[in-house]
């Protein structure tokens, strides 16, 4: 079964096209299908669990603010993936520059005694991994990040992280070679070495 359909269900294209038109049902239907890669993404994006379901949130919002108003550009592939994760994209930056702005805030709420959650350690030691290896790849240009993100990470094919990125299959073979001489020598290397 293909990204783009589900169980014999209409294809992505389909429900995007009636997304256009702000049907309920094929949002629904596509988010069904896509936040959970999408909430990866903004995780990897972000190193933050909150952060990354508010990106997540958003972006399926600004989906939807747009199919309202009309806006939904046409779908040019298969699959709604590639789109959807370009819009994330965006909701983590703008997501990572508030963080930044509040960081003191955040700080204070961090130093309130609250009663732990059961799986509050292992949350934070994901968080904890992620936050060092998004400490790694702030060694590459950010065309070549987001390159690894959509590839290595997002597990999309070079055409459709091309098409999320507007740039050539060739550009996005040119910006994960460079990125994996890079960083060859870091614990990162597995990782870029499974998206070959």
């Amino acid at each position: 079964m293909s990204v783009g359909t589900a169980g014999g269900g209409e294809s992505d294209a389909e429900l995007w096209h009636r997304l256009r038109s702000a049907d309920e049902d094929a949002f629904r239907e596509l988010f069904m299908r896509h936040s959970t890669a999408v909430y990866n993404f903004c995780f990897r994006r972000t190193a933050s669990w909150s952060v990354a379901e508010d990106a997540t949130q958003a972006t399926f919002a600004t989906l939807w603010r747009r199919a309202v108003r009309s806006e939904v550009e046409a779908l040019k592939l298969d699959s709604a993936r590639p789109a959807l994760l370009r819009m994330a994209r965006n909701e983590c930056s703008n997501a990572n520059r508030s963080r930044d702005r509040h960081l003191t805030l955040v700080d204070r709420v961090r130093t309130e005694q609250r009663p732990p959650a059961d799986n509050t350690a292992s949350w934070v030691e994901a968080e904890s991994t992620m936050a060092v290896i998004r400490q790694a790849l702030a060694a590459l240009p950010a065309n070549q990040r987001d390159v690894v993100e959509l590839v290595a990470w997002s597990g999309l094919s070079l055409a459709d992280a091309a098409a999320a990125l507007k740039i050539s299959v060739g550009t996005v073979k040119s910006r994960l070679s460079r990125a994996r001489a890079r960083l060859a020598r870091t614990e990162l290397a597995a990782l870029l070495e499974e998206s070959r």
